[in-house]
């Protein structure tokens, strides 16, 4: 009995230490709240303003990239400079066109992305939830490509 409880603790022991040396994706919600799924994926996360010249200019390289990689492990993602959320978010997105999802503020603060000095700016995050690269200024589709093939994120 006492062999049989003294492997039982030893089996959950080692399971809990396995738990906590796997790092995943946090749940990141959209600007309606409602979770995306990220996990096992590649995270591609520009800042934007409607105020931002380049972040306005890039958005169409961004939607052809959030449809083109939808079938693979990268997601195209926005978050907006000026933080906002809800109704005045998803107004701002619509009136710039974008197609893709846009972040909380809420998700935004669950992963550890350096500070921003200015927009636009792209994040890398790999799929363990942690920071890869970021690109600065305004990006194209082929830099986009660039970026994920040097990090790893695309196979080509």
């Amino acid at each position: 009995m006492h062999r049989l409880l003294a492997h039982s603790m030893l089996f959950t022991a080692c399971m809990l230490l396995a738990a906590c040396g796997q790092q995943n994706t946090p749940v990141l919600t959209d600007a309606t709240g409602q979770p995306l799924e990220t996990s096992g994926h590649w995270l591609l996360i520009n800042y934007w303003a409607s105020w931002c010249r380049p972040c306005r200019q890039e958005i169409p390289e961004l939607n052809e990239l959030h449809h083109e990689l939808a079938s693979q492990s990268v997601k195209v993602l926005g978050y907006n400079f000026d933080q906002l959320e809800g109704t005045a978010l998803l107004d701002a997105g619509a009136q710039l066109g974008i197609e893709f999802p846009l972040l909380s503020n809420a998700a935004i603060s669950k992963l550890e992305l350096p500070d921003v000095m200015g927009i636009p700016v792209t994040f890398l995050v790999n799929p363990q939830g942690q920071y890869s690269d970021h690109l600065s200024g305004e990006q194209t589709r082929a830099s986009l490509l660039a970026a994920l093939q040097k990090n790893g994120a695309l196979t080509k």
